[in-house]
């Protein structure tokens, strides 16, 4: 755009006609960057002496208006220009005879917008000039002619970014492309990167990672330094004060940026992230980036280019922590007490099993609904958490015994270790706010006492220090008063010997569910339940660290004795004992030390056995649901017999006899009367074991009259 405009340019066409000069002429001036508005200034002067060339045309002077909202702006498109919008407005509005621009790059360097402006001044009847002539675009020839300049105009920019593209990646590829640096690093004039020299911001960036490797989540990290009001370091990369170093507080974003930056392993990495540009906003050309986190997918990464907080292992691992920490994951312990919530998965779909709870937080169950919320499906498993819990405890507590001591000092450990991390924050930030306060002073002292003028803004700058500094005392004074006094010799000799307790520790009020679900997620990576056949046997799968797997057989507690597992020899030993003319007395005893355990007891007692007895036509009293009814085979049941058959409980067989879905008579057996079934084979196989339902909840039992 340096080049001097020919003398002979818009000369006096047959184009330009009354109609044309009694409307305005807008010259339109723009510069892509503000360094070409600042040093290009040749191109700008050219540009904005096409106003004299639109009065030698035949405008006035108050005709001819200059339009250079854009100056600084790429041309690449018409959203961020408005300028260019203007333009294009009052084209629409038919305010504009001509419209003059330096070249069609200048106006545009996309099709779209040039395409739409060469339509509007078709339909508005506007002529557009530049370094070259007049043009109509209503013409054929001359639209031709200006449709072919736009196109090689974007061509050209395209050319140039790919140009510059190309050599960037080339850069890149090397590891010597430095795009913005992450806190804690700086570049050396020799381009360089190092460690920041100073010592409070080595300090704080790695007390960032060690807290996380303790805590295991952003949040914890967040929290901690939060209650304990320690800053971030961050130097400030552009505009007035460049390099200098300020201290904001910690947030969610940054601390979660840091986490994720492999430039903190000591590695150079290029491609982390990709532009979508559908969700880029109007007005914000940093957005709509993506991150890529599979570090596969990078252009480049090259370990051990920089010096390094944390090493790569480490680093991976948080990585795949910050993954399982997210919702749909297993994530970090949450609140309530049952132990293995996001650790166990049900062993029969192997989806992972939700935890809930009822009567306030109390009764918590693992239960597998995934199927049933998501297609209306059955539900897999439901169980509670306590038989599952106790057993888990148990191991837990098996595995920790041989290293309870190793455990309690290493406790201590690092309980000193965050102390003196604290320690050495604070004593960082007194020492700079002293540094701050003598640098004041000898300000103050090197002035001349009599210029009162610099005097005075220095002696405010001296107390401002001043002040600063009592405040950060006063604040360390307060973190002081509020940490836990160092524990002597005899507590921790205490300590020591409750570590040697472990389940005594594990049963403690002061150990929170949250510390027992953050010990079980150390030792334990998953827990597989399966029930078997809706039974009181529960298999139980443990994935530990390490990767060994114990199975092992929980007993939880059911609903009915037909749900045990041996039901059927539980009986045929009753009826046996019977035989032997024993009471339920005695039946009780008998089968209590045999190793018989009721469903929801600990042990039988007689009105138990009776109810057994009588449910099952064993006694020689009053029987209830009894199979030694006269009835017609293959064609009348009893109540007993087709609720084994259809899968119910028998006080659903009652109530759809109530209902009429199942067909019956009373009969009469002694001086009782009991409901017999009357439906064939056939009948009863259309309402199949499909149509169960679950069992009501337990009623007094009577005599179906």
């Amino acid at each position: 755009m340096s080049a001097m405009l020919p003398s002979a340019v818009l000369l006096p066409s047959d184009k330009i006609l009354s109609r044309h000069r009694d409307r305005q002429a807008l010259v339109y001036v723009r510069q892509s960057t503000a360094r070409q508005v600042l040093h290009n200034q040749e191109s700008t002067r050219l540009q904005y002496a096409l106003a004299e060339r639109a009065c030698q045309l035949g405008w006035g002077h108050e005709q001819v208006a200059v339009i250079d909202d854009d100056l600084g702006r790429s041309a690449a498109s018409a959203s961020d220009r408005p300028g260019f919008q203007r333009l294009v407005a009052e084209v629409g509005l038919g305010h504009v005879g001509l419209v003059l621009g330096i070249e069609v790059s200048r106006l545009a360097r996309s099709c779209r917008d040039w395409h739409q402006l060469l339509e509007m001044c078709a339909l508005f009847d506007t002529l557009i000039a530049d370094a070259d002539g007049i043009y109509d675009p209503s013409t054929y020839n001359d639209r031709l002619l200006l449709g072919l300049k736009g196109t090689m105009s974007e061509a050209e920019l395209h050319i140039l970014k790919a140009r510059m593209y190309e050599g960037r990646q080339a850069k890149a590829r090397r590891g010597e492309l430095v795009m913005g640096l992450p806190r804690g690093y700086v570049l050396r004039p020799s381009g360089e990167v190092a460690l920041d020299p100073d010592e409070q911001v080595r300090s704080a960036i790695q007390l960032v990672f060690d807290l996380f490797e303790r805590r295991r989540s952003v949040n914890g990290v967040l929290h901690y330094l939060a209650d304990h009001e320690m800053q971030l370091p961050d130097r400030i990369r552009s505009g007035p004060g460049k390099g200098e170093l300020r201290w904001n507080r910690p947030n969610r974003a940054t601390l979660s940026d840091m986490l994720r930056h492999p430039a903190y392993a000591g590695a150079y990495v290029y491609g982390r992230r990709r532009m979508e540009r559908r969700c880029q906003l109007p007005g914000k050309p940093h957005s709509g980036r993506r991150f890529i986190r599979s570090a596969e997918q990078w252009t480049v990464l090259h370990r051990n280019c920089w010096p390094a907080y944390i090493d790569w292992d480490t680093y991976a691992r948080n990585q795949e922590q910050m993954a399982a920490n997210r919702s749909k994951h297993d994530g970090v312990p949450r609140g309530g007490p049952a132990l293995l919530g996001g650790l166990i998965h049900c062993g029969q779909c192997g989806r992972r099993m939700g935890v809930s709870y009822r009567n306030n937080g109390g009764g918590p169950r693992y239960q597998c609904i995934q199927l049933a919320t998501t297609f209306g499906g059955p539900r897999c498993q439901s169980v509670s958490a306590a038989p599952v819990d106790d057993v888990v405890v148990e191991l837990i507590l098996a595995a920790l015994a041989p290293s309870s001591i190793e455990v309690s000092l290493q406790l201590a450990e690092d309980l000193e270790l965050e102390r003196g991390e604290r320690q050495r924050h604070w004593a960082h930030r007194l020492e700079r706010a002293r540094y701050e306060t003598a640098l004041a002073r000898r300000r103050y002292e090197a002035v001349d006492p009599q210029n009162r003028l610099v005097a005075r803004t220095l002696e405010r700058d001296w107390e401002a220090a001043l002040a600063a500094e009592q405040a950060q005392t006063a604040e360390h004074e307060r973190e002081l008063a509020r940490q836990p006094a160092r524990l002597g010799a005899a507590e921790q000799d205490r300590i020591r010997h409750l570590a040697e307790d472990v389940p005594t520790l594990w049963r403690a009020p002061t150990t929170s569910a949250a510390d027992r679900q953050a010990i079980a997620r150390l030792m334990l990576e998953r827990v597989a339940v399966r029930i078997e056949r809706n039974s009181e046997r529960v298999e139980v799968a443990c994935d530990w660290a390490g990767g060994v797997q114990t199975r092992h057989e929980v007993v939880r507690t059911v609903q009915r004795f037909e749900q045990l597992r041996e039901f059927k020899r539980l009986l045929e030993q009753i009826h046996q004992l019977c035989e032997e003319g024993c009471s339920a007395v005695a039946i009780a005893e008998r089968l209590n030390a045999s190793g018989w355990r009721p469903p929801k007891r600990a042990v039988f007692n007689e009105p138990m056995v009776r109810r057994l007895l009588q449910r099952h036509g064993l006694s020689s009293g009053r029987p209830i649901w009894t199979n030694q009814v006269t009835r017609q085979p293959g064609a009348e049941w009893t109540l007993q017999e087709v609720s084994d058959r259809l899968g119910i409980h028998r006080h659903t067989a009652y109530r759809w006899l109530q209902e009429g879905r199942l067909h019956g008579r009373m009969a009469a057996r002694g001086d009782q009367r009991i409901w017999i079934v009357q439906m064939t084979e056939a009948e009863l196989a259309q309402l199949g074991p499909g149509t169960a339902e679950p069992p009501p909840p337990p009623v007094p039992h009577r005599n179906p009259e």
